[in-house]
C-alpha cells in the first residue's frame, strides 16, 4: 500500500510540474502585465513601465526563456512564486488565502458529505414513500437554485433576523473582524462569519451527493449477496449497513475526493458575496489584474488539490473495498 501511493504521489508531482510549466507560458500568450499601468495620470513611458516591471521578472523585453528559468529556479531553490505586477508577494497572497478558503470549504465539504449520504441512505431505503418523494422532490429544488440566488436568500434573511433580534448574529460579509482576542471570541466571531457562506455552499451541493448515493445503494440493495445476506435471517436495515453500504460508499468518496480542488477554486461567487478573501476571488483577482505568477500559481494550487483528491481516493477505495486491500 505505501508502495503504491508513494509511486502515485511521484507520478502526481512530475505531472504537477510539467502542467505548471505549460500554464506558465500559456499564460504569457494571453496575459499583459503591462496594462496595469495603461491609463494612468500622469501616463508613463513605455522606459518606466519596463524599469517597473522588469525587477518583478515580468518585462516582455527580457526573453521569455530567460523569464521562465529566473521563475522556474526562484521556486526550485528558494520555494519564491515571484512577484505579481504591482509587487505584491505571490507567495503571501496565496498563504493566506490558503486558509481563508480552507476554513470555508474543509467545513462544507464535511457538511455536504455527511447530509448527502446520510440523505441518500435514508431515502433509498424507503423508496417510493412519503419521506423519500420529499427528500428527493427538497434535493431537486436546491439543486437547481442558482448560486447567486441561494447567497443573497442568505443574506437577506440574514439581515432580518439580525434586525428582529436587536444584535448581530450573523455577520454577512468578511471572514472574521478586525481587534477580537481571546480563543472563544475568536471562535465565535469565525462561527458567525462562517455560518452563511458555509449554508451556501452546503444548500447547493447536497443534492448531487443524495442523490448518487440513492442511486448506487439501491442498484446495491438488489444485488445477489445482499439477498443472500437476508435470506440468512438479516433484516433489510442490517443488510444495507453491513454490506450494500459500503460497496456503494465507494463511488461516493471517490467523486467528493475530486471535488476537494473544485470547490477550493471555484466557490468565486459564494466568497464574492460573502466577501471572503479566498482562492477563488483571489484567482480572479490575478486574471483580471493580468497576474502571471498569480494566475500559474493558482493553477499549481489546483493541480495539488486534485493529486491530493486523487491520494484521498485511492485511499477510500482501499479502505471501503476488502478485494483491492487483498489484491
Amino acid at each position: 500500500m505505501i508502495k503504491y501511493l508513494l509511486r502515485r504521489l511521484l507520478g502526481w508531482v512530475l505531472m504537477i510540474v510539467i502542467a505548471t510549466n505549460i500554464t506558465y507560458f500559456l499564460a504569457w500568450l494571453y496575459l499583459d502585465p503591462e496594462n496595469n499601468y495603461v491609463g494612468r495620470r500622469p501616463p508613463l513611458s513605455a522606459e518606466q513601465i519596463d524599469n517597473l516591471l522588469r525587477p518583478r521578472n515580468l518585462s516582455e523585453s527580457v526573453p521569455l526563456i530567460e523569464r521562465w528559468w529566473t521563475w522556474f529556479s526562484g521556486i526550485i531553490f528558494r520555494w519564491d512564486w515571484g512577484l505579481g505586477p504591482t509587487g505584491e508577494s505571490v507567495n503571501e497572497q496565496v498563504a493566506y488565502r490558503v486558509w481563508v478558503s480552507a476554513e470555508l470549504v474543509l467545513g462544507a465539504t464535511i457538511i455536504t458529505t455527511i447530509l448527502g449520504i446520510a440523505l441518500g441512505v435514508y431515502t433509498a431505503s424507503r423508496q417510493y414513500k412519503l419521506a423519500d418523494r420529499i427528500g428527493q422532490g427538497t434535493s431537486i429544488i436546491t439543486m437547481n437554485i442558482p448560486t447567486v440566488v441561494a447567497g443573497f436568500a442568505l443574506v437577506l434573511l440574514a439581515i432580518n433576523f439580525n434586525n428582529a433580534v436587536g444584535t448581530t448574529v450573523f455577520y454577512v460579509t468578511g471572514s472574521s473582524s478586525q481587534g477580537v482576542e481571546g480563543f472563544f471570541p475568536v471562535l465565535l466571531d469565525v462561527l458567525q462569519h462562517l455560518t452563511l457562506p458555509t449554508l451556501g455552499l452546503v444548500l447547493t451541493g447536497y443534492a448531487s451527493i443524495h442523490f448518487l448515493q440513492r442511486s448506487l445503494l439501491l442498484d446495491n440493495i438488489k444485488a445477489d449477496y445482499v439477498r443472500t445476506a437476508r435470506a440468512k435471517g438479516l433484516t433489510k436495515q442490517q443488510a444495507i449497513r453491513k454490506h450494500a453500504l459500503r460497496t456503494s460508499l465507494i463511488p461516493v468518496a471517490t467523486q467528493v475526493a475530486f471535488t476537494i480542488p473544485l470547490v477550493f477554486t471555484g466557490a468565486v461567487i459564494t466568497e464574492r458575496i460573502f466577501n471572503w478573501n479566498g482562492m477563488g476571488k483571489y484567482f480572479l483577482d490575478t486574471l483580471n489584474n493580468n497576474d502571471v505568477h498569480g494566475v500559474v500559481a493558482v493553477a499549481a494550487f489546483g493541480a495539488l488539490m486534485t493529486a491530493i483528491g486523487a491520494i484521498l481516493a485511492d485511499v477510500a477505495v482501499v479502505v471501503l473495498d476488502p478485494r483491492v486491500r487483498v489484491s
